[in-house]
């Protein structure tokens, strides 16, 4: 495969945006993005970075043609409800502190959502990365370029649509959102409060390597 050494064109990635829709299920509720961390990086947010979160280069993770990894800097947030309470999960992967900001501070008209990957770890959990830049911002221009685009308001993973004046937010139920964020991020937008779960290093994704076997969200590229 050539591609082991070069990155996804937006006509690769635009296959893969198509196997991840195929399995997203339907959409359900949320309100609010989050972010889990340990207490010393919410600390240290503070004490070096004016209280805002910078945007770092995403890892290695996912599709090893992804354009993104080692490139694009940004925020990892989640999104993903617990399907009985509609509200965040208790545990997590990143630690026990858990930033929470209302969907509308990142996800708005202002804002451009791209697709950036779609890939497994030997689990039976599939993982979707969205990419939301303000328009205009560096991270939007670099999206643009290498990026499929989606439309905010109807897609298969993530929408923003306003109803009777709100705006009203979905996420697909069937696959894990990840989703990176481009700009820095001040904690006062939000509150960090701790969670009462329980750490599950296990679902951890950080440079996690995809499962080239996979049919579901592996493609085939030219020799």
């Amino acid at each position: 495969c050539f591609l082991l050494f070069s990155d996804y064109s937006k006509v690769h990635l635009t296959q893969l945006l198509e196997k991840a829709e195929v399995i997203a299920g339907r959409m359900l509720k949320f309100s609010v993005f989050y972010r889990n961390q340990h207490k010393e990086y919410f600390d240290y947010i503070r004490e070096h970075h004016g209280n805002a979160m910078q945007p770092s280069v995403k890892d290695n993770s996912g599709s090893h043609g992804s354009p993104i990894s080692g490139k694009l800097e940004g925020i990892f947030f989640s999104c993903s409800t617990e399907f009985n309470t509609g509200k965040p999960p208790q545990d997590s992967p990143y630690g026990r502190y858990r930033f929470e900001i209302a969907a509308e501070k990142l996800f708005n008209p202002n804002t451009n959502l791209y697709f950036g990957d779609f890939y497994c770890m030997y689990t039976a959990y599939h993982y979707v990365i969205l990419v939301i830049a303000p328009v205009g911002s560096p991270g939007d221009e670099f999206c643009k370029q290498r990026l499929p685009q989606l439309n905010s308001k109807d897609n298969k993973f993530l929408t923003c649509r306003e109803e009777d004046g709100m705006l009203v937010y979905h996420h697909a139920q069937d696959v894990i959102l990840e989703v990176i964020y481009t700009d820095p991020v001040d904690l006062s937008l939000g509150t960090v409060a701790e969670i009462t779960g329980h750490q599950l290093m296990s679902l951890s994704t950080a440079n996690a390597k995809k499962d080239p076997s996979c049919k579901t969200c592996n493609i085939s590229v030219g020799r």
